[in-house]
């Protein structure tokens, strides 16, 4: 399993939210930065609070020209309630190939029950990978403030 760090292109992953059509990640986000978030489950206190501050963070990241999504294995009715209970409008995909995702990013799994643990990965407007955060367990994940934060560096560095 290759971790993907700085430089890495970030592999083509599909993503479906509940009720609608998958998106192929990095493509749907080509021209602009992302953000793409693996979460543990619906059941996990962390993963929501994580979730939930990038929701919070919707304006500062859409200011910056952030996209965010995020992934996990739970089933679909299980992320339709999760996004509803939070009113997540960034895409929220479910029922993830856990071994899969690992072998195209080196996520690290949980083998019981089987699930993706905290990955984060912060991609350019070409889809390759700026940042890269692997957790082996609850904690060390993104936090929106340093994802705008790195952006804006990025930005003006860029024009410099």
């Amino acid at each position: 399993m290759p971790l993907l760090g700085p430089g890495a292109t970030f592999p083509a992953l599909s993503l479906t939210p509940p009720r609608q059509p998958a998106l192929t990640l990095p493509d749907a986000f080509a021209g602009d930065f992302a953000v793409v978030l693996f979460f543990r489950g619906s059941w996990c206190p962390y993963c929501n609070a994580q979730l939930r501050a990038f929701q919070r963070a919707t304006a500062s990241l859409n200011d910056t020209g952030i996209k965010v999504a995020a992934l996990s294995v739970d089933d679909e009715p299980t992320t339709a309630a999760l996004i509803a209970k939070y009113g997540l409008t960034f895409p929220v995909g479910h029922s993830a190939d856990a071994h899969a995702i690992a072998e195209l990013t080196g996520a690290f799994v949980n083998p019981d029950p089987v699930y993706l643990q905290s990955t984060g990965f912060v991609l350019n407007r070409s889809g390759q990978v700026v940042v890269s955060v692997y957790s082996s367990g609850a904690i060390g994940r993104l936090v929106p403030d340093d994802v705008t934060g790195l952006v804006r560096y990025l930005r003006q560095h860029a024009t410099a």
